[in-house]
């Protein structure tokens, strides 16, 4: 762990490709989902931001934050192997609420794979809770 404090901003088009590396290095990405056009279209749209967690010019932690107006959305949490379990993550979702309470947002959710108990424990320490609900999906792009 390092001395130096990870420090966050919003992510630009210009940090696309450090900011698409994290996420396929930490297994986010999948083959159905295009993680270039993701990022663009987060960063261009007024209601969305990917926040970027740096130490010393080196990207360490991503997430991408949305709000439909009903309900806020985590997506695309990624923190480098080498940096996980220093805080960034917990620090990504802190500072990803801040942004969803400041746009007047009264909850946050997020999906985690069924398989994936590492990931469940540590929202779950967070104070998140799993909701009774299932989620249904159609694919509308063929």
């Amino acid at each position: 762990m390092s001395d130096d404090p990870a420090s966050l901003r919003t992510a630009t088009a210009d940090d696309a490709p450090a900011v698409i590396a994290l996420w396929q290095a930490a297994g986010l990405t999948r083959p159905w989902n295009d993680p270039v056009s993701d990022f663009a279209k987060a960063v261009a749209h007024p209601m969305a931001r990917v926040l970027l967690a740096e130490r010393l010019g080196q990207a360490l932690g991503t997430v991408m934050i949305g709000y439909d107006g009903h309900r806020g959305w985590f997506y695309y949490l990624a923190v480098a192997p080498a940096a996980q379990r220093q805080g960034i993550g917990r620090l990504l979702v802190r500072a990803g609420e801040d942004w969803l309470t400041a746009v007047g947002c009264p909850k946050a959710m997020l999906m985690v794979r069924c398989d994936n108990a590492t990931v469940a424990a540590f929202y779950q320490s967070l104070g998140y809770e799993p909701q009774a609900v299932t989620t249904f999906g159609r694919r509308l792009d063929g």
